[in-house]
């Protein structure tokens, strides 16, 4: 007899490709390593804020929806600890200082399309691969930029929970919340391809970061 597999479960496993394809890019890991610097930090961290300056403002337009409401909480909004770190980075006028790279703008427009027609499960898709990766690995990258740019706190306030006293506790909550969701399995064939879709997004970003460093390096 075959095992059904909960489905966060099942999520995580057949999507692991695509994240290992994310965390292995070289910009990522080059910053990992310590051969990134400061300036390359700076420019992952305004890219971010693109991000997750749409992704809540989907969180606005989705909080009505049963399915997605289960996810959106103020534990884990990253948009004013991301403005915070920008200007702590590049001072009170950053906003004229960043622009999204093209993946990013592609990224983003992916996120509003997904809200604007009312997909809870592409929005949750995306709710996910951000919010639990922050969770997850965003936590060794914060104490390796703290160790290698003498950051304590400011800078890297992206990356600290502080309202989130036990993240695995957390993420265990999270994963029950995908098992309970009523869809059906062609819907969630759909969120599996769309977290898919997200951690593209992901690694084609981080070879943008790259070629725009070599282009100002030139």
């Amino acid at each position: 007899m075959s095992v059904v597999l909960p489905f966060s479960q099942a999520l995580r496993e057949r999507t692991r490709s695509g994240h290992s394809a994310s965390e292995g890019a070289n910009f990522m890991d080059n910053l990992m390593t310590g051969k990134g610097s400061r300036d390359d930090y700076i420019s992952l961290v305004a890219q971010h804020f693109f991000i997750y300056e749409a992704l809540e403002a989907a969180a606005e337009t989705m909080k009505d929806d049963a399915d997605a409401a289960a996810f959106i909480t103020p534990q884990l909004i990253r948009l004013p600890a991301l403005e915070a770190d920008l200007q702590f980075l590049l001072g009170d006028d950053w906003r004229s200082l960043i622009a999204p790279l093209p993946t990013t703008a592609r990224y983003v427009a992916r996120i509003q399309t997904v809200a604007a027609t009312g997909w809870s499960g592409g929005f949750i898709a995306h709710h996910y691969t951000r919010y639990l990766g922050d969770l997850s690995g965003g936590q060794i990258i914060r104490t390796l930029m703290q160790r290698q740019f003498g950051f304590e706190t400011n800078g890297v306030g992206f990356y600290l929970f502080d309202q989130i006293a036990k993240p695995k506790e957390f993420k265990d909550v999270y994963r029950a919340q995908l098992d309970a969701v009523d869809w059906s399995e062609e819907e969630r064939e759909r969120v599996i391809d769309e977290v898919m879709v997200a951690y593209r997004f992901n690694t084609e970003l981080f070879v943008d970061l790259a070629d725009a460093k070599a282009v100002a390096a030139a």
